[in-house]
Parts: C-alpha cells; sequence; structure tokens
C-alpha cells in the first residue's frame, strides 16, 4: 500500500491516507490523484510512505523512481516532498536519511 501524511505549513498533520493499494508485488501510484488530494487538503508538504511485502525495508530503484516522479507533480502546486519510508515488519527505512531522495 502507498500512504501520504498530508502536512500543513508547520510540518503538522493534517491527515493521513492511503491513496493506493496493490498486489503482493507492485502498487500503482497516479500523481494526478496525489495532487488533488494535497490540493483538497490544503497541504504544504507531504511524507510518503509505502509497504515492502518481501519484509526488507530497503529502498528499492522503483521506489527511487517513483519518488523522482511525484516530486515535481507536487512542486508545480507549491507542495514540497519531505521524505519517503519504506516500511517492512516494523522496521520503517526514511530514503532521504539515506540521501536517495
Amino acid at each position: 500500500m502507498f500512504i501520504v501524511l498530508l502536512l500543513d505549513s508547520q510540518n503538522r498533520l493534517i491527515e493521513a491516507q492511503e491513496l493506493f493499494r496493490g498486489t503482493l508485488s507492485q502498487t500503482s501510484v497516479y500523481p494526478r490523484e496525489l495532487v488533488k488530494s494535497a490540493l483538497a487538503r490544503n497541504a504544504a508538504a507531504v511524507v510518503f510512505a509505502h509497504d515492502h511485502l518481501s519484509g526488507v525495508a530497503e529502498p528499492s530503484r522503483a521506489g527511487d523512481l517513483l519518488t523522482q516522479k511525484l516530486e515535481p507533480a507536487l512542486a508545480l502546486v507549491d507542495v514540497r516532498v519531505l521524505d519517503h519510508f519504506v516500511v517492512a515488519g516494523t522496521s520503517p527505512v526514511p530514503v532521504a536519511e539515506r540521501g536517495l531522495n
């Protein structure tokens, strides 16, 4: 699943939303729907999270490409992407901390 945390200009949580749910190996994420959600809640920033059912919380190339695709779409409407977490079991991994964002 793909979750977005919608934040205000002070980085306070407005709402957490599960936007997309996929299969065992992939989830389709649509930038248009993400932008619509951010605008509808007047979000200034977002944090993404998605799970790896494999149990390995290491960021993947597909996840990195997804972040690279979503950041410019949100930037067009002045919404910042603060981080993208990969979750597997009880081990969330912040992608920005790894310098991959």
